[in-house]
Parts: C-alpha cells; sequence; structure tokens
C-alpha cells in the first residue's frame, strides 16, 4: 500500500485514519513501564473486546474525560450510580460488563502493584525484563499465562486474545511486520 508520507505501515494500520496512524508509529509496541498509560491500555484493551481497535481508538480522549484520565485510584472506588452515567455516554462504549469489569479491574490492578511494588514490575516480569519479537500471532504461551493469572486474581474481559494484543500494545511484544518502517527500529 501507498501511503502518503511514502512510508511502509503494518497491513492493519488504516491509512485514512490519523490517530491510527499515530497510534501505529509513536504508541504501539514501544515499551511502556508507567502503571497509569498500562492501566489506560489494559481497560481499552478490555473495551476492545469484539469490536476493532480502531472503534476504541477513535473514542480514546472521551474514554480518558470519562475514567478520570485513568487515574486507578478513581477508577476503582466508582459506585452503581456513577457506572450508570457511564452507560449513558454516547462517548465511549457503553456496555455494563466491560463498565463493571472496569472498575473491578482498578481493584486488582492496585492489589497487584501492591503485591510487586508497581504494575510494571508485575507485567515484565514474564519475560525477565526482555522484549519478545514475533509476528502473525493472535495468543502465545506468554498471553495464555498472564491471562490465567489475571483471570485467578478477579479481572475480567482479559482472555488470551485481548492479553496478546494488550503486551503487544505496551511493547513486550514487539509485532510490526517485516516492511513496516518500524519493523527496522526492533533492533534500537
Amino acid at each position: 500500500m501507498e501511503w502518503k508520507d511514502g512510508k511502509s505501515r503494518c497491513c492493519w494500520a488504516n491509512p485514512k485514519n490519523e490517530a491510527y496512524i499515530h497510534y501505529h508509529d509513536k504508541e504501539w509496541g514501544i515499551p511502556v513501564h508507567d502503571d497509569q498509560k498500562l492501566f489506560e491500555m489494559l481497560i481499552l484493551e478490555g473495551f476492545q473486546a469484539g469490536l476493532s481497535w480502531e472503534c476504541v481508538l477513535n473514542k480514546r480522549e472521551n474514554f480518558r474525560k470519562a475514567f478520570d484520565f485513568f487515574d486507578v485510584e478513581k477508577v476503582g472506588q466508582y459506585d452503581e450510580k456513577y457506572m450508570e452515567e457511564l452507560r449513558e455516554n454516547p462517548g465511549i462504549i457503553r456496555n455494563k460488563l466491560k463498565i463493571h469489569a472496569a472498575v473491578a479491574n482498578a481493584k486488582v490492578f492496585k492489589q497487584i502493584q501492591k503485591e510487586f511494588g508497581s504494575f510494571s514490575n508485575y507485567l515484565w516480569n514474564w519475560t525477565d525484563g526482555e522484549v519478545i519479537y514475533e509476528t502473525g500471532l493472535t495468543h502465545s504461551e506468554l498471553s495464555d499465562q498472564v491471562s490465567e493469572d489475571l483471570k485467578k486474581r478477579g479481572m475480567k474481559f482479559v482472555g488470551t486474545t485481548i492479553i496478546y494484543s494488550y503486551l503487544q500494545a505496551v511493547g513486550i511484544i514487539y509485532s510490526h511486520e517485516e516492511g513496516c518502517f518500524c519493523f527496522d527500529k526492533q533492533e534500537e
């Protein structure tokens, strides 16, 4: 595919959506160690279940506002009244189960932070801090293990496919395709 800027990108990036291009070029696959960003991406990946990532990405700013910029302390304290307000918010995905899962997952996220010192420590511990380079998969032994552990801890919407996508998004799994201009960056 010929892109306006002359760069080649992964086949899933939509050349007509500037937000998607920016996400692909500047965010996806970049290692993340910031807990707030890790929480944001975990929640957004959960909302993406059954939908396209582009749908979630197009609503990202609305999600940030509705979910207190993904402040894990605040999200973990949402009550039924506020969760019902979220269900009325046309700027986000208004799935009741996903909204409830986001709040429950915030509580588990905080427990993991307490146990490991940070969620980043917990997550990167699965690979001893190393980035995994692979393409063409939708799940792996790693995503199976992380998914199973998060489920045991009480998280929802963290199946192996969602977790694989999450691990790609936060740079634990680097999956830019050969031919993508970011592919060459994997050795940097």
